[in-house]
Formats: structure tokens, sequence, C-alpha cells
């Protein structure tokens, strides 16, 4: 997947064969919000439009922007790899919870 990324905010990049152009869609966003380009340029100006629009018609109409996230989700994984993951939280002296989450921030680069 690629990601373009503007003031914080990411786009997933995908190519349209039907339109010959390339389509990006803002994520994290509490409604929708895409954009069409046909080089990198044009769909990098494009993409400036459609988050200015899409903010201000959250601003007009009090609507918080992007999603809020509680920070939990349930995740069900093969008993055996989680077995493998309670044993290296176990051995770095820390809970199942902390390890998988220092193991996603470190894989996403957060």
């Amino acid at each position: 997947m690629n990601i373009m990324e503007l003031n914080g905010y990411k786009a997933k990049i995908e190519y349209d064969s039907e339109l010959d152009q390339f389509r990006g869609e803002i994520l994290g966003l509490n409604g929708s919000a895409d954009f069409y380009g046909k080089s990198s340029n044009e769909l990098r100006k494009e993409f400036k439009n459609s988050l200015r629009i899409f903010l201000e018609v959250c601003e007009e109409n009090g609507i918080r922007p992007t999603k809020e996230f509680s920070g939990r989700f349930n995740l069900r994984i093969n008993p055996r790899l989680h077995g493998e993951i309670a044993a290296k939280a176990i051995g770095e002296n820390k809970g199942i919870s902390q390890w998988v989450s220092e193991t996603l921030e470190n894989s996403v680069g957060a």
C-alpha cells in the first residue's frame, strides 16, 4: 500500500485503471474524502484541496474531523502464537499488552 502524508494526515494511494488516474483516500477521518490525479504533483495538490474542503465542512457543522480511538481492540490469533508472544513478554519482564504495543510501535515507526 502506498501512503502519502500531508500535515499529519495520511492517504492511501491506488491506481484506478478505469479512470487512468491515481486515487487517494484520506485515512482516519470522521467521514470520507478522496481525490484523484495523474501525477504525484497533481495528486498532492488535490490531496491538499480535498483535505481543506473536508476540514472546512467539519468546522462549519461542528464535527470533529478525525475518528477517536479508544486504544483498545480485540485480536484473535493462533493459540501457538499467543504462547510465543507470552513467552517473549515474560522474557522481557513485560506484560503481553506492553510487549505487543511496543512491537507494533516499532513496526509502524510510531
